[in-house]
């Protein structure tokens, strides 16, 4: 039973949902606020910045200091005029209530470019809480636009990707320059001595002595077996060994 009243409540509301949907904007009473008023209010902002001389407009500006909804509506005015062209009349006017925020939107219609009349009111006490100037880009300047900041925002991941490849590789180039510091402060080692060969004793052949002695030998040897002085026909020297 409580699951059927519960389903038969949320139809009833469904309805009266869809029946304020289906609602005229301009019959709907804006908590105290009725739509004529709010579109008058946007129609005297807009041509009172229309009317404005260029030569007051700075002017306007310093005298709206402490008003910062009306300065920075001024001040954005004065940046769109230049672009605009003459102007050409008021257009479409819409009412959009989202939560506790009420907002109008009004267009200007001017020679070269149209521009959006916002304003935005605190739907609790509907005073302005802020109004805004925006301009009206066709779709091909949005689609070049939005083309332009992909590009860019390539553009700059792509810049950082390279720019960190580039330190990373300098870090090669830092320790190989580091290594030719430590090398050139460091202190050069002394060559060792190598080892010298010792000389091998100088062996003084007899050969001068031997040959004397030989001839003493002989001498006397042919002396003993009768040869004739300074022969040696009977026999041979063949080596001389000293006897201990």
């Amino acid at each position: 039973m409580k699951k059927k009243v519960f389903l038969i409540v949320s139809l009833c509301m469904l309805v009266l949902g869809l029946a304020a949907c289906g609602e005229d904007p301009k019959k709907v009473d804006y908590n105290g606020v009725s739509y004529d008023q709010l579109e008058s209010n946007s129609e005297y902002i807009a041509t009172t910045l229309v009317s404005l001389p260029e030569d007051e407009i700075d002017g306007f500006i310093e005298q709206n200091q402490n008003d910062s909804i009306t300065f920075n509506l001024v001040t954005r005015w004065k940046e769109l005029k230049p672009e605009l062209g003459e102007y050409v009349a008021l257009g479409e006017f819409a009412v959009d209530k989202s939560g506790k925020t009420l907002t109008t939107t009004h267009i200007m219609d001017f020679e070269k470019r149209d521009v959006t009349l916002t304003f935005v009111y605190n739907y609790m006490d509907m005073q302005i809480s802020d109004i805004t100037l925006d301009e009206n880009f066709s779709l091909g300047e949005k689609m070049q636009k939005a083309a332009m900041n992909t590009l860019m925002g390539l553009g700059t991941v792509f810049g950082i990707l390279i720019l960190i490849s580039l330190i990373i590789w300098s870090f090669k180039i830092i320790n190989v320059m580091q290594d030719r510091a430590k090398a050139a402060q460091a202190p050069a080692e002394e060559p060792k001595p190598q080892p010298v060969a010792e000389a091998a004793p100088a062996v003084e052949a007899p050969q001068e002595d031997g040959l004397e002695l030989i001839a003493v030998i002989s001498a006397a040897v042919a002396a003993a077996t009768g040869s004739q002085p300074g022969g040696t026909d009977g026999f041979v020297v063949r080596s001389i060994r000293r006897r201990k």
